[in-house]
């Protein structure tokens, strides 16, 4: 049977290319017959349902366990009616248990009981029926909130010193978040904490994104059904671009499989992984667009926006900064930073879209008749756009702080639509934000610095940042803009200057000051 890249809800080992749930999750059979309750956490569409549904299967086939894989996201809809979320869980359950399991191992009858007593009582009647000890991996336990949320950890906790006879022996939550992170779905609630109602998980841990060797494992199950080959430079820059990010790993290679290079015969090169790239940056999936709406929380911009203007941390709890960890949005590994090339492309695209559609037409004079790309017109271009346009773009960004970044991509974005190409590059204490223009056979770099109250001129700081991004880049030459967001300074349109100055390294830089 003909398997596909999938990018859809749980993948299916009859039809899909994946890779072992118990290999990525070796802990997990050893903390079940340690009869542990445990956390698993991690962004969205990783592979937690796939490897929980995986994992239930081969427990139960083994004839140890019955093992079950069941979702309280139908209780979500409920959050102000406990006994009404309860009746909804469990009808899904009844669902999911008739489907998954053999009949001689599903629960015998349910029970009816009182309301916040629903799913213990169940769960309990049910590990007493059965002949082997119960495993059950509760999916999607943060989609729940409030009083159900609550009442739901409690039963379970309750439950736990009855395990294995009158309780299930092993209980994993699964969710995006850790545990210590449930009480802000609890309205930021006191009563819902690291240690109550939940102080029997043994472990918290997280489903780890692919490794370089897991992205050439999954991509050769398609060489070989297939006969198309990845090249060994294909497949590091794929895993470069995700950095193994499950669901973009396959959405690339499904792009390109399926429809940039559909005929098995081609090749899939390292220019065919860069195009699939810029598609997946530009359609912004289901995937990208549920990053979009974390972006506009305020504990997330907390930490989104200083990393994307190169400002240093501030006091910000603890607690946000697992938060956008536990979301995918970073990594913590060689500090603080965007979690992938892709995702640092998408992110400012996101926060610059109303802005984008906000701008209306602008006449490419960059273009010449022959269709190059013409930096010093892109200049004029810019000039008159940001005396005319930029200030009051500035209100439709939702990161103030770096408002006059999001207007400047919203522009290049115009620029690049459909033509070009548009890289950054940023992080914590940088105080800068690098951007690449590629278009056509022309490479225009440029550096966005920003001068502050009570901070001295940023111009000699980023000559000597540009020159090193320049270098990088094998230019020589460039922009620097500093944006001047000191009190009392006259309009953006006055204000707007350029010069042409001369790097410490002897590269002809335009410096534009706005």
């Amino acid at each position: 049977m003909q398997k596909w890249f999938n990018t859809a809800g749980p993948c299916k080992a009859d039809i899909h290319y994946m890779l072992s749930a118990t290999e990525r999750l070796p802990e997990i059979k050893q903390l079940i017959s340690q009869e542990n309750y445990f956390v698993i956490h991690a962004p969205r569409q990783v592979g937690k349902t796939t490897a929980m549904l995986a994992l239930a299967q081969e427990l139960t086939a083994g004839g140890q366990y019955t093992a079950v894989m069941l979702s309280l996201e139908v209780g979500a809809a409920f959050s102000d009616d406990l006994g009404a979320a309860e009746l909804a869980i469990l009808g899904e359950w009844k669902q999911s248990i008739r489907y998954r399991l053999p009949k001689d191992l599903q629960p015998h009858k349910w029970l009816d009981a009182e309301a916040g007593a629903r799913i213990g009582t169940n769960l309990s009647n049910w590990a007493e029926q059965s002949s082997r000890p119960l495993v059950v991996f509760l999916d999607e336990i943060d989609a729940l909130s409030n009083e159900t949320l609550i009442s739901v950890l409690r039963q379970i906790r309750s439950g736990y010193p009855n395990r294995p006879q009158g309780f299930p022996q092993s209980v994993a939550l699964v969710g995006m978040r850790d545990v210590r992170d449930y009480k802000y779905a609890s309205g930021g609630s006191d009563r819902l904490n690291t240690s109550s109602p939940f102080n029997i998980k043994v472990r918290s841990f997280t489903l780890s994104n692919f490794t370089l060797e897991d992205v050439r494992i999954l991509y050769q199950q398609h060489t070989e059904a297939t006969g198309q080959i990845f090249t060994p430079e294909a497949v590091d820059l794929a895993f470069h671009l995700t950095q193994g990010q499950p669901w973009l790993v396959n959405a690339l290679a499904k792009e390109i499989v399926e429809y940039i290079a559909a005929d098995s015969a081609t090749p899939v090169t390292v220019d065919l992984v860069n195009q699939a790239k810029e598609i997946l940056i530009r359609r912004q999936d289901t995937h990208l667009d549920s990053l979009a709406e974390r972006l506009r929380e305020d504990r997330v911009r907390a930490v989104i926006q200083p990393i994307l203007a190169g400002q240093e941390l501030p006091d910000v709890p603890q607690d946000d900064i697992r938060y956008v960890l536990d979301l995918g949005l970073c990594t913590n590994q060689d500090g603080l930073t965007i979690a992938n090339p892709i995702y640092q492309e998408v992110i400012p695209r996101v926060l610059a879209y109303v802005t984008t559609a906000s701008i209306g037409y602008v006449q490419p004079i960059w273009l010449s008749e022959q269709g190059e790309f013409l930096p010093n017109r892109l200049l004029e271009a810019f000039l008159l756009f940001w005396r005319q346009h930029g200030e009051p773009l500035f209100g439709s960004t939702p990161y103030p702080q770096i408002a006059p970044h999001l207007v400047l991509m919203a522009f290049l974005h115009r620029v690049v639509n459909g033509g070009g190409t548009l890289e950054r590059e940023y992080a914590i204490g940088s105080g800068r934000m690098d951007i690449c223009l590629r278009y056509g056979k022309v490479t225009l770099g440029m550096e966005l610095k920003v001068w502050r109250d009570k901070k001295s001129d940023p111009l000699k700081e980023g000559l000597l940042q540009l020159d090193k991004y320049l270098s990088g880049l094998s230019l020589d030459t460039g922009w620097l803009v500093i944006f001047d967001r000191r009190s009392g300074l006259p309009p953006l349109s006055d204000r707007t200057t350029t010069e042409n100055v001369i790097s410490p390294a002897g590269r002809e830089i335009i410096v534009i000051r706005g």
